[in-house]
């Protein structure tokens, strides 16, 4: 009900989140939770996609009495142009974030990377051969600035595909050939869906919707994939480590700083300096034991899975976090920050900096991070951080003693190890548990959390009755945080909560049944995955036909959208816990959820229940079986002595 009073559990599902939801409202402190009780009433248009402000003739209404804008654009064309621009939003969010780090490499190639280095030798290396650089012989350095060069193209090529799709199984790089989708570099697919979108030029919604599809692959396959690469090679490959989860992490009685947003740069500059013997000395003289480190969303996973960095939460625990009283600084740089972080921190003694210069907040204090210099400016922020611990009021003070014990960190190299070894690392045992039905199929469970829905729940119980099923499912971002904050990231939940047959595979390899691979741009990890699937030979030739969906139980973004999309471009079905804003259009929506398929092998579903979500994906990953000719039940015979002479092995 619109009008019903929710209390705190029925907005949170963890208990740390709902003692803080509670505090906050006695703060008389306003928190996305209580705002999100005065947005009820959302614009029905807006819903439905058919409000059109693209010119200044409008904005325009589609109704049934009006069932055209001024212009003559109807329903089909607006809802599409809308959504367009919304995975172009989307795309150029991860994709800007992947220019930054390219930036950063040539930076450090050129010998003016400020204090950054090439940490990972061989992921250097081994990028360098994907993309037929010359690396035998070779400086590091030397590479670098090849791949720098032709990563930097990638984003202003004019005519050529992009080089970063031919990482792809070859027949799906044939879909996209065929559907005429394949993107040329990432400006130019945003530059051209903006112009596409503008009044008076593309009306037809198919075309429309053909070119997000297009704009998307230039996400997924272009920015957010170089974004990892380049990561790993400057900050090191994510391998298992562990690390806790929710914001019990925080400490009573040393300097909390909280580092908040999705740019590793500055974050992981920030966990090396925390260890730094000046910085630890200058918090004993003020007082403290110390200084306690904790990230929040997808800046979280990226220091988590270098650095072991503990995560104080997810998108909609950052209020919280300052709510708590014992944040001595909140730092920020750019997507998924609220605005309202300032207005919180005034009711605490919680300073908020902002640190890119391309994303200031009222409010905050403007610090602007210095790539050049990244120690100098670590230090500096971190001291300032010290300095405000003499002003943390006691009696505002409440740190839940809610964490939990998990392991991050599987990279699609990691994960080849933990199969193979060093010598015989390779997919083909998940090949084979996959074909043998011990594993029923790979589900990727993505995204952000939404205050329209109890915080994780969905995420949390698709989670569970996937693992009980022999699903072995793949987190990045904010819904693998929610299973850190439930403490599944670990070994033993696959003994505790996992189907007989994933049970074994874990039990045997030492895994989790919850692999955490990164953050959001770290989506591209999950097609990278389900491409070295493809490779290894027995589950089909194309990732159409490997049994793999992708779910967005709680997403709010517009990269989630761009996400989503390049995964359906993929021949990945995609499984959303709401829908988007296309109801206005039954042809937009026809063509998403269902004439996709025929296109790319693949579409959108919307299920609003984790119950109906988990039916489905077992749906879709039976299907797929079927289709391989896998999916049939072997018993398991015990041989004796006579059967094993008989195999003659």
């Amino acid at each position: 009900m619109a009008n019903e009073i929710k209390t705190a559990a029925d907005r949170a599902q963890d208990a740390a989140s709902v003692a803080l939801i509670e505090k906050a409202q006695c703060d008389g402190v306003d928190t996305c939770f209580n705002r999100m009780d005065t947005q009820q009433n959302q614009c029905p248009f807006g819903k439905k996609g058919v409000c059109c402000r693209i010119c200044h003739m409008g904005p325009c209404r589609i109704t049934p009495k009006s069932p055209k804008g001024v212009c003559g654009a109807d329903a089909d064309t607006i809802v599409a142009r809308n959504y367009l621009r919304e995975v172009s939003g989307g795309t150029a969010a991860h994709s800007d974030h992947a220019r930054h780090l390219v930036l950063l490499l040539k930076n450090v190639a050129e010998g003016r990377g400020g204090g950054y280095a090439i940490k990972d030798e061989t992921a250097l290396r081994y990028t360098a051969r994907l993309y037929q650089v010359p690396e035998q012989g070779r400086a590091k350095e030397d590479i670098a600035k090849d791949l720098a060069r032709l990563f930097l193209e990638e984003f202003s090529s004019q005519e050529e595909p992009l080089r970063t799709l031919k990482l792809a199984p070859v027949k799906r790089v044939g879909v996209w050939e065929k559907q005429g989708i394949m993107p040329l570099g990432v400006d130019r697919m945003v530059v051209e869906a903006m112009h596409r979108t503008t009044m008076g030029v593309d009306h037809d919604y198919r075309n429309l919707l053909l070119h997000a599809f297009s704009t998307s692959l230039a996400d997924g396959w272009g920015g957010a994939r170089i974004g990892s690469m380049v990561s790993d090679i400057l900050f090191g490959s994510p391998s298992p480590v562990r690390g806790a989860a929710n914001l019990g992490v925080l400490g009573e009685k040393t300097v909390n700083i909280v580092v908040h947003g999705h740019e590793p740069a500055l974050s992981d500059m920030l966990a090396v300096a925390v260890d730094d013997p000046e910085i630890k000395a200058c918090a004993r003289e003020a007082g403290a034991e110390g200084v306690t480190l904790a990230g929040l969303c997808c800046t979280a996973n990226e220091i988590l899975m270098r650095h072991g960095v503990p995560i104080a939460g997810n998108f909609l625990q950052q209020e919280l976090a300052i709510v708590t009283g014992a944040v001595e600084m909140m730092v920020v740089d750019v997507q998924c920050c609220m605005p309202s972080l300032p207005e919180v921190a005034a009711a605490y003694h919680t300073e908020v900096v902002s640190t890119t210069d391309m994303a200031k907040t009222v409010g905050a204090t403007h610090i602007s991070f210095d790539e050049h210099d990244a120690m100098a400016s670590a230090k500096a922020i971190i001291k300032r951080a010290i300095a405000n611990y003499r002003n943390r009021d006691p009696k505002k003070v409440l740190i839940p003693k809610s964490s939990q014990q998990m392991v991050a960190g599987f990279s699609v190299a990691a994960i080849k190890y933990m199969l193979g070894g060093s010598f015989r690392a390779s997919f083909r045992p998940l090949n084979d548990a996959i074909m043998q039905g011990r594993i029923r199929g790979v589900v990727g469970i993505v995204g952000c959390n939404n205050p329209k829905s109890k915080t994780d729940e969905y995420t949390n119980a698709l989670t569970e009755a996937l693992i009980k099923e022999n699903v072995l499912v793949l987190k990045t971002g904010c819904s693998a945080i929610a299973s850190g904050k439930r403490g599944w990231l670990t070994p033993e939940t696959a003994l505790e909560q996992a189907g007989h047959g994933l049970r074994e595979v874990c039990e045997a390899v030492g895994i989790p049944p919850i692999l955490h691979m990164g953050s959001c741009v770290d989506n591209s990890r999950l097609l990278e995955a389900s491409t070295e699937i493809v490779l290894e030979g027995g589950l089909g030739d194309d990732l159409s036909m490997v049994p793999v969906v992708g779910v967005a139980p709680e997403w709010m973004s517009e990269k989630a959208i761009a996400i989503g999309c390049y995964f359906v471009a993929s021949g990945i079905d995609v499984i959303l816990g709401h829908p988007f804003y296309i109801a206005g259009s039954d042809n937009v929506t026809r063509f998403l959820n269902e004439d996709a398929t025929e296109l790319f092998g693949a579409s959108f579903h919307v299920c609003d229940t984790a119950k109906a979500a988990a039916v489905r994906c077992l749906e879709l990953l039976d299907a797929r079986r079927e289709k391989l000719g896998i999916n049939k039940k072997a018993e398991r015979k015990l041989l004796d002595m006579k059967d094993r002479r008989s195999t003659n092995v």
